[in-house]
């Protein structure tokens, strides 16, 4: 135990320097959610009751899927330029590179979910601090299972890249409209009412709003909680396999 422990901490200092180096770099990357928050969010004010307690939760759940998926770019940089060849025979444990990179993705997630809810207060965004911490811990499972499947993809897709492009572009869009992430699917036709059912990400925003709302006992949180917990197994299980067997 002693051994993967520092192992995992060997490649999230590795993997979280040159992000900690260039903190200008978060700020680029969040350009797109602002954007929605800024000029999108607005427009929802009395659409959706609180528009900003309804909206808030849906672009950190953006976040987390365009973040934590994208994270097996860097990965299929580093199979394609050998780098990685030169790390699979290392004495490092398969599994802590695994763990090690996921847990610098969550770091930065949880960077941008705090800049973005420091953002949203002046504009009316009522903050509950339990719910909000119960979230973003909810999120942080979600994004550990999101991105090891973005490892397993990246894997797979060595050494052109392409597989890594196109399943990953096809999957994201219909993930994220199919979610009510940014318009409510109780307002949607009946035929796509029963496609955002059985979007696993569905039940993650839904869970998300109750707990930024302060709802601690909805049932949707428990929905939600158990889809997060369910990608996250399935994609450590996956990724795991994945770096045992090497590239």
């Amino acid at each position: 135990m002693t051994t993967f422990l520092r192992d995992t901490a060997t490649v999230f200092s590795r993997e979280v320097k040159p992000a900690a180096r260039e903190p200008v770099t978060l700020l680029f990357e969040m350009g797109q959610p602002l954007l929605f928050l800024f000029l999108f969010g607005s427009q929802l004010d009395g659409a959706v009751g609180s528009s900003w307690q309804w909206f808030v939760p849906g672009i950190l759940v953006m976040m987390c899927l365009t973040g934590p998926m994208s994270a097996g770019y860097t990965l299929l940089v580093e199979l394609i330029g050998g780098s990685m060849e030169r790390m699979l025979v290392t004495p490092l444990n398969r599994t802590a590179m695994l763990v090690g990179r996921t847990m610098k993705a969550m770091v930065v997630l949880l960077v941008q979910a705090v800049l973005i809810i420091l953002l949203a207060l002046p504009l009316g965004f009522d903050l509950h601090a339990a719910g909000v911490l119960a979230a973003l811990a909810q999120l942080v499972v979600f994004g550990v299972g999101l991105g090891s499947f973005s490892f397993v993809l990246a894997i797979k897709s060595a050494p052109g890249g392409t597989l890594f492009y196109v399943v990953s572009q096809s999957i994201l869009f219909p993930l994220l409209l199919l979610s009510g992430v940014l318009l409510p699917l109780e307002t949607a036709p009946g035929w796509l009412r029963v496609l955002g059912y059985v979007n696993p990400v569905t039940y993650i925003v839904d869970a998300q709003r109750a707990l930024f709302a302060g709802n601690l006992t909805n049932p949707s949180i428990l929905y939600g909680t158990a889809a997060a917990c369910a990608t996250a197994a399935l994609g450590l299980y996956l990724g795991n396999r994945a770096m045992r067997q090497g590239v």
